[in-house]
């Protein structure tokens, strides 16, 4: 932000010959609606970004401010501190780094998680496996449900936060990604969650589940949308699954089929393109009552099923 850079160092440039120190007015720091502006047109050149949005959650980061408090004193002045904290996070969305992970944290649901690199960064796409499951499930009965492939564990946080009857396993096989969910467990006191690191639902008892829930990885490998937006600075086994992205619903299917007890249910998130081939794998092990339902944007992106009685 070379604007901001100018107005520290102007002080240093316009010093006189017998280094005085610069006139008051000269050394005032530009009020928080300028720097928003200037912040705003320089995230303006990244792709899927959200310039004023981003600018404003950065500047509240740097300097401890709400976003009500930003609106509130627009010509307010911000000391050398802030804005140099604010420098340095602006300087890293622009190199592409997620805005998630520069502010160590994502809303989902209800809920503000923390994230790293570790995980994969939760998405508003993904909350249609929480309604899904709400929608289909008994809220007061004592149901045990697992999150399979959890990563910061949104999905089992989400469902355990909205009904404390249950009781929810989150998987991963990352212990990093176990770590960080049992964070976000422990941050909402949610007591009916747990987490099991684990490939899969290898450890799983058989006929044990009510119900599996999950955002597998399911980009194919050779996908082009590896190397845009935020997802080349997430971890890469929480994205793709082999040639056509299906192997870990493939072996998702194959586990659920023996774990599920009879009548159980099953919602699996999946690529807008990937729901006949979906359908098919669930048909194949057996389930039933299959259908493949819409995210927001009117595209194919959570496949359900139950286990016949």
């Amino acid at each position: 932000m070379s604007n901001l850079d100018d107005r520290r160092t102007y002080c240093q440039e316009k010093k006189t010959p017998s280094n005085r120190r610069c006139p008051k007015d000269a050394r005032r720091q530009p009020g928080i609606r300028g720097i928003l502006q200037e912040a705003t047109e320089l995230l303006a050149a990244l792709p899927q970004a959200s310039p004023h949005l981003e600018a404003a959650l950065l500047l509240c980061d740097a300097t401890g401010h709400t976003r009500t408090e930003l609106l509130a004193w627009p010509e307010a002045e911000l000391g050398e501190a802030d804005l140099a904290r604010f420098e340095v996070l602006i300087q890293r969305r622009l190199t592409g780094e997620p805005i998630a992970y520069i502010r160590g944290c994502q809303a989902f649901w209800t809920l503000d998680l923390e994230v790293t690199p570790d995980t994969l960064i939760p998405r508003p796409e993904t909350e249609l496996l929480v309604e899904l499951a709400l929608e289909r499930l008994r809220a007061d009965a004592p149901l045990l449900v697992l999150d399979a492939g959890s990563g910061s564990g949104a999905i089992a946080a989400a469902l355990a936060s909205e009904r404390p009857a249950w009781i929810l396993i989150a998987t991963d096989q990352d212990m990093g990604a176990a770590r960080m969910a049992g964070r976000n467990f422990r941050t909402y006191a949610l007591r009916n969650v747990h987490v099991v690191s684990c490939d899969w639902l290898a450890p799983i008892a058989e006929r044990s589940l009510d119900a599996i829930v999950g955002n597998p990885p399911y980009l194919p490998d050779a996908d082009p949308h590896l190397r845009q937006g935020d997802l080349p600075w997430e971890p890469r086994r929480a994205l793709a699954a082999g040639p056509d992205g299906l192997d870990a619903i493939r072996i998702l299917g194959a586990q659920a089929a023996s774990r599920l007890r009879p009548d159980g249910f099953i919602a699996l998130e999946h690529g807008f393109d990937q729901g006949p081939a979906v359908r098919m794998i669930f048909n194949q092990h057996g389930f039933e009552d299959i259908r493949t339902h819409p995210d927001f944007g009117g595209r194919e992106r959570v496949t359900t099923g139950r286990l016949p009685v």
